[in-house]
């Protein structure tokens, strides 16, 4: 997927989030401490390699 697609996926994302009848929907709470539990990880250093990403992909 190109930049300007994925960018239009993203904004159309969050243009349906914003949505009244979307954002009252109460959220899991399962999924809630699953993201809390994610982001409160460590982020990857990839020393061994120096990036995830390559610009060769």
């Amino acid at each position: 997927m190109d930049d300007r697609r994925w960018l239009a996926v993203l904004v159309d994302a969050m243009e349906q989030a914003e949505r009244p009848e979307v954002r009252n929907v109460p959220c899991d709470a399962a999924l809630i401490s699953a993201a809390t539990a994610h982001l409160a990880r460590p982020a990857p250093t990839f020393a061994h390699c120096g990036s995830a990403y390559s610009l060769r992909n």
